[in-house]
């Protein structure tokens, strides 16, 4: 059945102070603040919505910390899913932004979007058009869900995806809300996405049989590993749960519908990125204890054998010969690559809190590192390990805050965002962009022991090339040559004519 909304009482429920000319467009648009749109959502009934956002996604002390729209989180996920279609609804300008990112970050699938205008938005079209979108894209022959996400406006509009129907002919429809007003950073949105989709697997599997994961279900009692990772360190976690009587699980967020279940079945949850509190939830209402931290490093790595055995009711022998076994040989790759060098770090993949402890196992000085991500119980270990070592840890750090770090500890590489990046460079400090160069590298085990010496330490040794450039191009593009003008151009009166050395005529 058609869904409509009351114009009147959505006009009714606008807060004051809204600037109605500039909402013909596309309805209450991002121009209106953060403070008026969520005023608006919550007007409109997202109140309990926000505030499980609230809840899963403390802000503090600083409310948007570094990252790119937080709905990429939640698209990155459902496009890496197969047989999983997804519609995005939201003004025009973000829709193109979302999927020109999506595609650069290497998606192959179309993006569905839903149009609106300021008419359809506020008389309930809008509901009625996403509607007829899922039940036009619901084919069973090719999906498994359909994902429909609600941008800013559409969010703070009220559009009640919670009354689209939950399957259409057998295919799941998730409707999720990603506002950039309630959800702080793209890493929490792939949470948002993921702790959905477990909440629609775990109802599926309380009633009655389910699909087994693809390669069929392990024959070793499995730990569930949450949080996107470099391909290769699931295959090294499994390695180092082997000794245990173990093996890894499937990686949440999940590559397809059915590693949901194998995910729910797992023994354990291990939270590699500590920040999935709504997927966490959803793991321990099916009864799954979870594991902070990762085995990254030497110290690392020990601790978190010895937690994943103890949930696991592993014999402390069992826990203790895996121990005596696998940690000399992450030893011996952390002495094999030492890092010399101040550095200090930040990002907002929600990983740096381990990349931290993996350079100070290597040998690195890391007085600073930043993460745009909240303090959660997941990344206490890595905390109190990092702080026991002289190492200011900053949760929701901003760009200011970085920037403050870079000035006070000069160092001598900077790993951070991109505004991080480039401010280093300009003071002639070598720096590395923490997304492409460092989360996507092994972090794990023996693997990981060796894997940012290279990088890292060629970033060190380009400290001469930035001082040589430097000097090279001292003073230009500042000052008075930065191209700027810093008066009014005032017109000169034309040149006088030179005049001529010879009669006109008189030849040379």
């Amino acid at each position: 059945m058609a869904v409509s909304l009351d114009i009147a009482a959505l006009r009714a429920r606008r807060p004051d102070g809204i600037d109605l000319a500039a909402t013909q467009g596309d309805g209450l648009g991002c121009h209106a603040g953060k403070d008026a749109m969520r005023a608006a959502a919550e007007a409109a009934g997202m109140s309990d919505t926000l505030a499980q956002y609230g809840r899963d996604y403390p802000t503090g002390p600083h409310d948007q910390p570094q990252s790119m729209c937080p709905a990429f989180g939640s698209l990155r996920v459902g496009l890496r899913m197969r047989r999983t279609a997804t519609i995005l609804s939201g003004s025009a300008c973000c829709v193109y932004g979302l999927t020109f990112t999506s595609h650069f970050y290497g998606a192959r699938r179309s993006v569905g979007y839903v149009p609106f205008n300021s008419e359809t938005l506020v008389t309930g079209k809008l509901f009625e058009d996403i509607r007829e979108a899922v039940h036009a894209s619901a084919r069973p022959d090719e999906f498994d869900a359909i994902v429909v996400i609600n941008l800013c406006v559409p969010t703070a509009s009220g559009v009640p995806l919670r009354l689209l129907p939950k399957q259409i002919d057998g295919v799941r429809v998730i409707g999720i809300d990603v506002p950039g007003f309630g959800v702080p950073t793209h890493a929490e949105a792939k949470d948002v996405l993921a702790g959905a989709m477990l909440k629609f697997a775990r109802s599926e599997a309380e009633s009655g049989p389910v699909q087994a994961p693809r390669g069929g279900r392990s024959q070793r009692p499995t730990v569930a590993l949450l949080g996107e990772m470099f391909p290769a360190d699931p295959v090294v976690i499994g390695g180092l749960l082997e000794p245990l009587g173990l093996s890894a699980g499937p990686v949440v967020p999940t590559r397809e519908w059915r590693e949901l279940y194998g995910a729910l079945d797992a023994a354990a949850v291990a939270a590699i990125h500590p920040f999935y509190t709504a997927s966490v939830r959803e793991f321990e209402a099916a009864g799954r204890p979870v594991v902070g931290s990762a085995p990254v490093g030497h110290d690392g790595t020990a601790d978190w054998l010895t937690a994943i055995g103890t949930v696991c009711d592993v014999p402390r022998e069992q826990i203790a010969a895996a121990q005596n076994r696998l940690l000399p040989v992450i030893r011996g790759a952390l002495s094999a690559a030492p890092i010399r060098g101040r550095i200090t770090l930040s990002g907002y993949e929600g990983s740096e809190l381990l990349v931290a402890r993996l350079l100070v196992e290597s040998g690195a000085d890391v007085p600073y590192v930043g993460t745009a991500c909240p303090r959660t119980p997941w990344s206490e270990p890595d905390r109190v390990w990092l702080e026991e070592r002289g190492v200011s840890v900053r949760y929701r750090a901003s760009l200011e805050d970085d920037l403050a770090a870079l000035a006070a500890f000069r160092p001598d590489l900077a790993i951070g965002t991109t505004p991080v990046v480039q401010k280093a460079k300009e003071a002639g400090t070598p720096a590395l962009y923490f997304t492409n160069l460092i989360s996507a590298r092994p972090l794990m085990g023996a693997a990981g022991a060796g894997s940012l010496a290279k990088v890292v330490n060629a970033a060190l040794a380009n400290r001469p090339r930035f001082d040589a450039m430097r000097a090279f191009f001292e003073g230009v593009g500042t000052g008075h040559a930065a191209g700027i003008w810093q008066d009014v151009p005032q017109a000169k009166a034309a040149p006088k004519a030179r005049a001529a050395e010879k009669p006109v005529g008189e030849m040379a």
